[in-house]
């Protein structure tokens, strides 16, 4: 027994010993790790999405002595939109980025043209088909692979022919106006995101507000093709669209952050 005891306290003063020697060695600590590169933004890309758009329109009608024949109307339509589009971009230093674009629209955005003449209340459907737009935008990286971006530049949009009838039951169309291309600006924003499974393909989601130049066109009878009156219109559209863009990152990996 009392060997036993003997031999419990050595190894206990043995352990003790060597746990204090241990503690005294230098430790080495873990190499520290770089971040992983962040891909660079710079490059060009082409891009697809789907999206919604609304057009409001303020027009009056007039006899063609130019004698007003209507009051000053809004009117507006809704629908759907598909868009592609191609661009390059440039990141200046970790934080931004500027670049140019261009796109197209197809679109199916449909609504009611009215007119309220002194003689008899005509109403017609109008319908934006397409529209094309080039431009510029200025972008911040609060995070390396979120984008976010203000847009500006020229637009371009055509409206389909259209037929106007007067405002009763069955009664057929017998005024109709010419397709008519309008031009204007474009002011817009959004948010682009770096999907982190696919570093070069990215999520956009933009909002865009396009104003365009008043213009008149001719309202001309069905039956014979003479000119009837005049509508002088101005158009405004709004759109927000969602779409993936596949970009070529030609400037390779900037410098990782810590």
């Amino acid at each position: 027994m009392n060997k036993l005891l003997i031999a419990t306290t050595a190894a206990v003063a043995l352990a003790t010993v060597g746990t204090a020697g241990a503690a005294d060695l230098p430790v080495n600590a873990p190499p520290m790790v770089a971040a992983a590169p962040v891909a660079s933004w710079t490059g060009c890309y082409v891009s697809g999405g789907v999206g919604y758009g609304m057009w409001n329109q303020d027009h009056q009608e007039s006899f063609l002595n130019g004698f007003p024949d209507s009051r000053n109307q809004t009117d507006g339509g809704r629908g759907w939109l598909g868009r592609a589009g191609v661009g390059c971009d440039y990141q200046a230093g970790s934080s931004f980025v500027i670049g140019a674009f261009a796109d197209y629209d197809w679109e199916s955005i449909k609504g009611d043209h009215a007119m309220s003449l002194s003689t008899f209340p005509y109403v017609g459907n109008e319908n934006l088909s397409s529209s094309a737009a080039v431009g510029g935008r200025v972008g911040y990286l609060p995070y390396p692979n979120l984008l976010t971006f203000i847009s500006a530049g020229w637009t371009r949009a055509h409206f389909d022919a259209y037929t106007e009838a007067l405002n009763f039951a069955n009664i057929p169309p017998t005024l109709g106006v010419n397709a008519t291309t309008y031009n204007g600006w474009f002011l817009g924003g959004g948010t682009e995101y770096r999907l982190p499974w696919a570093q070069n393909l990215t999520w956009k989601t933009e909002y865009r507000f396009s104003d365009f130049q008043s213009q008149t066109n001719t309202i001309f009878i069905l039956a014979n093709g003479a000119p009837f009156e005049n509508t002088t219109s101005q158009k405004f559209v709004q759109t927000v669209t969602t779409s993936l863009v596949w970009r070529f990152d030609f400037g390779g990996p900037v410098a990782a952050r810590y």
